[in-house]
């Protein structure tokens, strides 16, 4: 697998990778029509923004986007037939690399509630929630931080946040 910069011409697929990601968690689809333009990932985006693509025998596999100070984590989506093969542990951990080169020693994550738990397993801690409203229901965002710095826990190999 291997992890390059998105370029405008990646537009277009990363934005379908994105919504189905988002569909596979089985929202209706009413609420996938309102989150498609925050899901859009624009050619400008792609060639100018932090979007890295994890590609594999010319597929594309999923990417991440950060925003200009590296300070937060705007999207990650994993194409779903992708999920639990590693792409977005691989996709997670370059963000953190590429955060702290931006300078960023904290990146914060407003996640979907069915990505918290991953998250989590990656180092990440729990800071809040944002709650909204949309179609008349409740919907609670957790709100989570991870250090730009990691280090390997020897008795799982999972990462954790580096002390001090």
């Amino acid at each position: 697998m291997e992890i390059s910069r998105a370029t405008s011409q990646d537009a277009a697929e990363l934005t379908e990778i994105a919504l189905a990601a988002k569909r596979h968690w089985g929202y209706p689809e009413r609420w996938m029509e309102l989150w498609r333009k925050d899901l859009t990932i624009t050619p400008q985006l792609a060639d100018e923004g932090e979007v890295w693509v994890a590609e594999e025998g010319g597929t594309k596999l999923g990417f991440y986007a950060l925003s200009p100070s590296g300070r937060e984590l705007e999207h990650l989506w994993v194409r779903p037939e992708r999920l639990g093969e590693g792409v977005g542990r691989v996709l997670f951990l370059h963000a953190l690399s590429r955060a702290a080169e931006l300078g960023a020693e904290t990146v914060l994550i407003e996640s979907d509630p069915n990505a918290e738990g991953f998250y989590v397993r990656m180092g990440a801690a729990k800071i809040g929630e944002r709650v909204s409203e949309l179609d008349g229901r409740e919907r609670v965002l957790p709100l989570l931080a991870a250090r730009t710095r990691l280090t390997e826990r020897p008795e799982s190999g999972k990462p954790r946040p580096q002390q001090g």
